[in-house]
């Protein structure tokens, strides 16, 4: 696999059980590459292996006064040389071939999994965990990957200078076959404190990471409560625990940096004092101590990979263990089912939407609003709608004991079946299937940079052009006030840029704009969660009049408690502890519901109360109110 071949038409599918399982995946899918840079590690390595006896040889003939065998040692030298630098520069293009090529693949599956999981991803994983994980753990992923190949060429070259000097000096072979192993080896003991202090060390980073990613998410609200300073210096305590956790992390390993330079120097010392007194008794030719030194000094070179791979590891696995953690997780609770064979087949076109877990039906074709006096719940039954889980808190509301199993839409409902469609249920879909036939915009939704024209080019029938979807979204000041911020030239709105996430707008601008594009899609089945919370009454009963006449015909589900939408529904559902608790028209359930009524109209508890009475209770309810007052 080259560079030029990413990305992977498909990433696999990864073992995601544990950290080290995902490296081992990730290091089996790019054996062909390993296999490259392992050779031509093993050439550069083998060339600096053999630097030392050359260069013992080319001492012997002169010491022997024979001028061939010199000529002979240069030609050698010069081959030795040449392998070294090609060695080295396919090493290293290799090497960062295969580091490039398993970041890749670790975003590509972050990205996949990211669009497989939508916005329930940031409700089961911190999003600055989220950022940790595509960012610096996947620099740490690809650093231990390209370093294996180099770690085993390094692993080559020792041996192959110790197995050449027990041949080529025996005696001085001997003790660096001895310490050589002691050197490599010195440093293991300390590895598991290194690593449990890099673990730390990264835990505290992305804890700060995460409280900076929700600071700069917040920053406008921060601005608005005067909270800045507080998250700031809650931001300046956390990146300190990171400043010394990273301290205390480097002492580690500059020990064990200090303990690969001093024990090699002890070695190196040991053999010119061994091989000198060999050779003041003649027991070996100046040459060979020649080579000897010069091959423990070389040694230096492929020993620091001992240290680098131990490094590369210590930060890869927490960093692996992190993104397996990410990539483990599933669209829906269909993954503690038995498998499928294969995919459910598409339901026939004009299906009703039903959740068996709330007892929601939306039927074909009708403007349905639901109504949850829990605003979490409405965003969780959004999800759900679109075939993700409901996750819900462990519950047991009627105090038997057993956590709400046997309550509808309580925890025990947690095995019901998905939402179906058409009778079909929508985790039992292809995913890109359920994405074409149900789309969900939840509360917040993300605007991207770039034109209009980019903005709307999403996956759509056709059916509905930008410019109506425009218009019943009531995007008229929208495109006047970006078509006024565009440089000039620009004459077409939709040629006009977004800011990244739309900043440049107010919340009521992104909202309808995010609301444009859901309805350009035109799905057969439309879920929107509060899609008019930050517009203005007057703007908010056109938008409801601009979704029913463009939706005609087709499923809608709007989540709200805005009377303007709610009245012009089709129907009306109340949702209350997890369970449909009524069905009927907003005016219907408005007067014969008091809960309804209480979450549509805002009422107080005493409102409510009041609201219950007769005429001569109530005048008697308000004269207690007079008199204590």
């Amino acid at each position: 696999m080259q560079i030029s071949d990413l990305p992977y038409p498909d990433p696999g599918v990864p073992d995601a059980r544990s950290g080290p399982r995902f490296l081992l995946w990730l290091g089996r899918g790019q054996l062909g590459g390993q296999v490259k840079s392992l050779c031509w590690g093993m050439l550069h390595f083998g060339g600096v292996a053999g630097l030392p006896y050359a260069v013992g040889l080319g001492v012997d003939a002169v010491v022997d006064r024979e001028a061939n065998r010199l000529l002979l040692v240069g030609g050698l030298l010069v081959l030795i040389g040449v392998a070294i630098s090609v060695g080295d520069a396919m090493l290293h293009r290799t090497a960062v071939t295969n580091w490039i090529t398993a970041a890749a693949r670790v975003q590509q599956l972050l990205a996949r999994k990211t669009a497989e999981l939508g916005s329930a991803l940031t409700r089961r994983v911190a999003a600055g965990e989220v950022v940790a994980v595509s960012t610096g753990d996947v620099e740490k992923i690809g650093w231990f990957v390209e370093a294996v190949s180099r770690f085993l060429a390094a692993v080559f070259s020792v041996v192959l200078v110790c197995v050449g000097l027990l041949f080529y000096a025996p005696e001085l072979g001997v003790v660096v076959s001895i310490g050589v192993p002691v050197v490599a080896l010195a440093s293991l003991p300390l590895l598991p404190r290194a690593t449990r202090r890099a673990d730390i060390q990264r835990e505290k980073a992305g804890r700060a990471t995460e409280l900076a990613s929700d600071t700069v998410a917040g920053l406008r609200v921060l601005r608005g409560i005067g909270g800045e300073e507080l998250f700031l210096g809650r931001y300046r305590e956390a990146s300190q625990e990171v400043r010394k956790a990273a301290v205390r992390s480097a002492r580690m390993w500059a020990l064990i940096s200090a303990i690969q330079v001093v024990l090699p120097g002890l070695l190196l010392i040991t053999v010119v004092w061994y091989g000198a007194s060999l050779a003041l008794d003649g027991r070996i030719a100046v040459g060979e101590l020649v080579a000897a030194f010069s091959a423990v000094a070389t040694l230096l070179y492929p020993l620091r990979h001992f240290e680098e791979i131990a490094m590369a590891y210590s930060f890869s696995r927490p960093s692996a263990k992190r993104a397996a953690r990410v990539l483990s997780l599933t669209r829906t609770d269909a993954a503690e089912r038995p498998a499928q064979a294969a995919p459910a087949e598409e339901p026939a076109a004009g299906g009703d939407l039903y959740d068996p877990r709330t007892g929601l039906l939306a039927p074909a074709g009708r403007f349905t609003a639901v109504v949850c006096g829990d605003p979490d719940l409405a965003g969780r039954l959004a999800e759900r709608l679109g075939g993700h889980a409901m996750e819900e808190p462990d519950r047991d509301r009627d105090g038997d004991g057993d956590g709400d199993q046997d309550r509808p839409g309580g925890q025990g409902a947690k095995d019901a079946p998905s939402v179906l469609l058409g009778g079909v249920a929508l985790d039992e879909l292809e995913l890109d299937t359920a994405r074409r036939l149900v789309l969900v915009q939840d509360k917040d939704p993300v605007l991207l940079s770039g034109t209009l024209h980019e903005l709307f080019d999403v996956p759509a029938s056709g059916a509905v052009g930008p410019g109506a979807a425009l218009a019943a979204a009531q995007c008229a000041d929208v495109l006047d006030a970006l078509l006024q911020a565009a440089p000039d030239g620009v004459d077409d709105p939709m040629d006009a840029r977004i800011t990244e996430r739309g900043r440049s707008l107010s919340g009521g601008q992104r909202q309808r704009l995010a609301l444009a594009r859901s309805l350009v899609t035109d799905p057969e089945v439309l879920v929107l969660d509060e899609p008019t919370s930050a517009v203005d009454s007057h703007t908010e009963a056109r938008i409801a009049d601009g979704i029913a006449n463009l939706r005609a015909g087709r499923t809608t589900v709007v989540l709200a408690s805005s009377p303007l939408l709610l009245d012009r529904a089709d129907r009306v559902v109340l949702i209350d502890d997890g369970t449909v608790a009524a069905v009927g028209s907003h005016r219907e359930l408005l007067h014969r519901e008091p809960l309804y009524r209480a979450v549509v109209t805002r009422e107080t508890d005493e409102e409510q109360r009041l609201a219950g009475l007769g005429l001569t209770e109530l005048e008697e309810a308000l004269t207690e109110i007079e008199e204590s007052a």
